[in-house]
Parts: structure tokens; sequence; C-alpha cells
């Protein structure tokens, strides 16, 4: 691979030449290293499972090779290896913060009307068992709405006495909105200055539609938790994922699945006693026999990653997005949702066309094999995705039949 030539890098990927993949939020389609990595080690694992899991899970220390994967994970984060727990998605992630965390019956959530299906349950499920309330608040109406300055000022407006935690997406999947995180953080930092210890806002992310294609150290973004899923934009194999928290966050949090990456809780079980200190990341990692060949590859998907560098990774996605969300701003008949400045979204582009229902332009987008989806949400959208794997090429040939479509 070439890695300055973005030709010879759509050729590490077995994505159909047939079709134009613009849908490249959803599932990665994996570059060779990252393939040669799963079948090395399915390899292994189908000729001596045993010895193979053994040596690189329960061995030595050094040999353990999850603590590799968080060792690549937190040099791409700008955290520390024993920061980062390992999940397989980021609603896995979310529900075990929410799960594990403590709030008092009067202590609420503060989160929006934007979060996707699996973080709005994940929250409602938790606080079923363990109380405390939900309070969601509007960020804005339409794309004019959207500027770092009113997402922050609505979010601190917002922000109660009783707010234990707020819980917010980086790129909102139904609209492309991308929130300033840093900014926020700055706000909620601003007001646990007057707050006693057991009142401190805790600030969730989840961060999986900025975490691959946004040129942003995750550790220095001022949130508490950040849930992502490494198998969309890291490109990474599928059901792999991570949080990210400081220790003294983790110390918070109590496991809700026994984790077989940590030796404490399991030699505490031996010797009949309570698990002794304060929970760390890898005690919250799920444990059971995971499809470690999947999760063992992200190694090289961060390594993919760091070989293309994540400022031209992330200038390349803003780049192509830019050109279909110009294009598409310029049709009478399509409506935008998703803001034009670059620091204001990352790699979705949701729109509306005028006289036909988003599932109806997918499938004439299809029939012009171009992969588009239509948005899960209660208002449908037609959304698009631009990644490293497309061209300029495959922006003009989308726009050309959405402007067909008027």
């Amino acid at each position: 691979m070439d890695s300055h030539d973005w030709t010879s890098v759509r050729a590490q990927f077995n994505l159909s030449p047939d079709y134009v993949h613009i849908s490249n939020f959803f599932l990665a389609s994996m570059p060779l290293p990252v393939r040669e990595a799963l079948a090395r080690h399915r390899k292994a694992f189908d000729e001596n499972p045993y010895t193979y899991l053994e040596d690189h899970m329960f061995a030595k220390p050094q040999d353990m090779v999850w603590r590799k994967v968080c060792a690549a994970a937190a040099e791409y984060i700008g955290g520390k290896p024993e920061e980062v727990a390992l999940t397989t998605s980021t609603t896995q992630g979310l529900s075990m913060i929410y799960n594990g965390l403590h709030l008092r019956a009067d202590q609420e959530i503060l989160t929006t009307h934007h979060e996707w299906y699996t973080h709005d349950e994940a929250m409602r499920l938790a606080m079923l068992k363990l109380g405390g309330s939900i309070r969601r608040i509007e960020l804005y109406r339409d794309r004019s709405e959207v500027t770092v300055d009113a997402i922050v000022q609505r979010i601190g407006d917002a922000i109660r006495p009783n707010t234990r935690l707020v819980a917010m997406t980086w790129v909102h999947s139904g609209t492309g909105v991308r929130l300033p995180l840093k900014e926020i953080g700055e706000v909620i930092a601003q007001a646990n200055r007057r707050r006693k210890a057991d009142d401190q806002i805790l600030y969730v992310v989840d961060g999986v539609h900025g975490f691959g294609c946004v040129d942003e150290d995750v550790a220095s973004l001022g949130c508490d938790f950040f849930s992502a899923g490494t198998h969309k934009w890291i490109m990474a194999p599928h059901g792999t994922g991570l949080v990210w928290a400081k220790a003294e966050h983790w110390a918070q949090v109590i496991p809700t699945i026994p984790t077989i990456m940590a030796a404490e809780p399991s030699n505490a079980w031996r010797q009949q006693r309570d698990p002794q200190g304060p929970t760390e990341a890898s005690w919250v990692s799920p444990g059971g026999f995971l499809a470690f060949e999947n999760q063992w590859a992200t190694i090289e998907a961060f390594e993919f990653n760091r070989k293309l560098g994540r400022k031209r990774i992330a200038d390349r996605v803003s780049q192509l997005n830019g050109l279909l969300k110009e294009g598409l701003d310029a049709m009478p008949h399509v409506t935008l949702h998703t803001p034009l400045p670059a620091q204001l979204s990352a790699g979705i582009v949701c729109c509306e066309v005028k006289g036909h229902s988003p599932r109806e332009v997918v499938e004439v987008l299809k029939q012009h094999k171009i992969i588009a989806s239509a948005t899960p949400y209660r208002h449908s959208t037609v959304r698009f995705s631009a990644g490293i794997v497309n061209s300029p090429q495959d922006i003009e040939k989308t726009l050309a039949v959405m402007r067909s479509l008027g």
C-alpha cells in the first residue's frame, strides 16, 4: 500500500467494485492487514484452541494480547492502556456505564431527543433498575440553529442541581450534526466547581460516529466516559469496541458482567473474599469466551489508521462529505439537514428529497449501484457517509442521481 495514494488505499479493501459504497458509517469493510490478522488468529484457534488461548490470554502478562489491544487503542486515544475497557460494541459499552454507576432517586440523566435508540434504551433500562430519572432536551430543530455557542448554551442552561449525568452523542446519525464535545465539557467542568463530590456531574459520550473520522485526542475532549465500537470508522472486525475513562471514574463503576481480563476479581473468588481496591477498566471488560480473533485483530486496525495518519483520514472524510453537502445544498428539491461547516459535522450527511420518501430515494440509488441508507428514526432521512474507500468520482455519481430526482 502507498499510504499517499488513495487509489492504492482503496485496493486494500475487498469491497465490490460494482457499487459506490457510500454508507461507511455502518459496518466497515476490513483492510488487508486486518483480514490477514483475523485469518492468522482463526487458523491458530482451529489448529490448537486450548493452547492458543491459554498462551495469549491467561499466561504471562506480556503475552496477553488483550493488553496489546488496549495499548494500541490508548495510543490512538491519547490516554493510557489501563484506562481502556474492551467491549463488543458502543451499545454494550454504554450499558456497562449506566448499569455500573449509582444515581440517587432524586438525581437525573440529562440527555437529548437526538440520541439513537440503543443509547436511549441503555439509559432507560438502567434507570428502571437503579432509580433516578431521565430528562431530554432539544438542541436544534434544523441546521440553521446549529452553532457551537447555541449548543453549549442550551446544555449549560439545562443543567440542574440534581443533574448527575450528562449523556451526549458526538455525531448524530439522524442528522449528521457533530457536537462540540470539548466546549460542552468545559461548561460541565465549570458547573462541577460548585458541587460536592457526590453531586459531581459525569459526562458520558457515545462517540462511535466521530471515532476514526475526526482528528481529536479522545482523552483531551473533557468527557468522563467515552464509548465507541471499532467496527465502523476504525475499520476493525465486527463485534469490537471500547470504553475509555480515567482511573478515578472507573473507580465509581460497579462491573456488570464478570471479567476474565483481570486477576484480582478471580483471585478474590478463589480466596472467598471480595475484590480489593477500586474498580479498574479491565474489571469492567465483559468476560466469557468472545470472538478473540476479532478483538485481537483490532491491533492491526489501529496500526492501519496510524500508517495513513489520523489527520489525513479526517481531512479526506471532510473533503468528500463537504463535496457531497455542497452539491446537495445546491439542489432546490433537496433539503439538507447536515450543517455545511466542517466543525459541525463529520462523516454523515442527511437530507430529504421533495416528492420522494427516503426509502424510495435509497432504492433509486441502489438501482444505479449506489449504496445509501434511510435513517431508522421517528423522522427518517436519506443518509450518506463517504469514507477513505470513496473518491470524488463516487460523490459526483451520487449527486448526478440525486439531481435526476428533481
